[in-house]
């Protein structure tokens, strides 16, 4: 036996044989089956950690189904809604910070108070490109940070209520609770990975729909307790009422597999991909760009669908039911692109959304929307079409990571951190467009581009380009991938 051809079993790390997919048949590769059969007598030590590493193997609870499964779902769901709810509910704060003199006379409040959402968002997304190396070296530890996140998400919540400075809500609402929900939310990804293989895409859709939940329940309960209480105090009921939430639903967030990990060193089985073959495949970079493009347009909306409700003279109750129904909306687009990703190819599923998300903010923003009815149904519209894009992720990860768990994590740490650049990015040009047109004085409001004096048009025709160059390059890949696929073919 050559020494390229001995697997080392190294007891520092292990990562249970049960989450590996069966390696192809190959007449260089010893299969750890082999010493189930046929103990070796030279090395007893190693005989044991196969026999014992089996016995777990068995005793692992199934994936794709079962009560632990399903349980860590339900609870990740809750977490999900949690985590991203603020962030995808800020406008309704943001309208109420821009109508309080406190914030709204300092100095750069349009500026800066928009950030806050997309900086909080946009610090969850970028975050799992440095805590997903350091949640795989130290797996033991990853149950600690999700407690961690959770403490530092209620806490900065409670601490922003006390604020008297734009500054300070930047960094309690935007930093910090960013950095708290990067640790839940990214944890509950990595066990995502383990539970779920087969109906990941549908897995990823439900988990992704809570984001939408969180959307649909906090602008509608926020409105009426600011109204009734202000700011301060709904900041403080809002902090506990998510610690409370957080005690009853972490304690089911857990991993399928043990902390410790096996690392198998030897010939890669023929036909697996070498750990760095993604970056080397255009596709792979054709959907970052994609991915950019569609941040750098689709947290617009989110952040001033409410600020536009109030430029049409509505009341606050209906500026949070837009947003509301904005994020419901998006609920069925998640569960339905999640389900799809599995049957049906993403550069198709994403050339049609993006193409129809362009042609819906157009038509149903720039031109319907100067009535409130119009404007309602541009979030409908709009959730469910953009809104289900995180479910797309799926399908484009799993031919560069094989159903590798650590692959796909370290995939979508390069994905969101685009998403997350372009959701940061979105704000101060959304913010620079909504003042460039501050200005216009328009006497009659026959479309939506009229509404506020005319201050949404160039937000609007911003976001509807956007999302048409996204389409372009969505085209490009399914030409690639068209391409690519005949050329295996042959």
């Amino acid at each position: 036996m050559s020494s390229s051809d001995t697997i080392t079993v190294a007891t520092d790390s292990v990562l249970q044989l049960a989450s590996r997919c069966p390696l192809p048949a190959s007449t260089s590769t010893i299969f750890v089956s082999q010493f189930e059969q046929r103990p070796d007598p030279i090395h007893p030590i190693l005989n044991a950690r196969v026999e014992s590493e089996n016995i777990l193997e068995i005793a692992l609870p199934p994936v794709d189904e079962g009560l632990g499964a399903w349980s860590f779902l339900a609870a990740a769901f809750v977490v999900e809604a949690i985590v991203w709810g603020f962030p995808n509910s800020y406008g309704v704060f943001l309208d109420a910070y821009l109508q309080n003199p406190r914030y709204a006379s300092q100095k750069s409040s349009t500026s800066l108070l928009p950030l806050i959402g997309t900086l909080s968002s946009g610090i969850i997304y970028c975050s799992g490109f440095f805590i997903t190396p350091i949640a795989s070296r130290y797996p033991q530890h990853r149950r600690k940070l999700i407690w961690i996140g959770a403490a530092i998400c209620s806490a900065t919540l409670v601490g922003a209520s006390y604020a008297t400075k734009i500054l300070q809500l930047v960094l309690l609402q935007g930093v910090l609770y960013g950095i708290g929900g990067s640790l839940l939310y990214w944890q509950c990804l990595s066990f995502m990975s383990e539970w779920f293989v087969l109906r990941r895409g549908l897995a990823n859709g439900i988990l992704f729909a809570g984001t939408a939940v969180g959307g649909i329940i906090l602008p509608l309960t926020m409105t009426p307790l600011i109204a009734t209480y202000g700011l301060s105090s709904t900041l403080r009921i809002l902090g506990i009422a998510v610690a409370i939430l957080f005690l009853l639903t972490i304690p089911f967030v857990k991993g399928r597999l043990s902390n410790t990990r096996t690392r198998i060193h030897g010939p890669a089985p023929r036909g697996a991909a070498r750990p760095r073959d993604w970056l080397t495949q255009k596709a792979f970079w054709i959907f970052i760009v994609i991915n950019t493009l569609q941040a750098l347009a689709y947290f617009i909306p989110i952040i001033y669908l409410p600020t536009f409700a109030n430029a049409l003279h509505e009341s606050s109750s209906k500026s949070g039911l837009a947003l509301a129904l904005l994020n419901g909306a998006s609920i069925v687009g998640r569960i339905l692109l999640g389900f799809l990703s599995d049957k049906f190819n993403p550069w198709i599923l994403a050339l049609t959304t993006l193409f129809s998300t362009s042609i819906a903010t157009f038509i149903l923003w720039g031109v319907l929307s100067h009535y409130f009815a119009g404007l309602l149904a541009f979030g409908i519209v709009y959730g469910s079409i953009a809104g289900g894009w995180s479910s797309l992720w799926t399908g484009f990860v799993r031919p560069f990571a094989h159903d590798d768990p650590a692959m796909s994590t370290t995939l979508y740490g390069y994905i969101l951190l685009s998403r997350g650049i372009g959701s940061i990015v979105s704000t101060p040009i959304s913010s620079k467009l909504y003042a460039s047109a501050s200005n216009i004085s328009r006497t009659h409001e026959t479309m939506g581009f009229d509404v506020g004096e005319g201050r949404f048009e160039n937000m609007i025709l911003y976001c509807g380009t956007i999302f048409a160059g996204a389409a372009g390059f969505a085209a490009m890949g399914l030409a690639l991938d068209a391409r690519t696929g005949r050329h295996r073919s042959r």
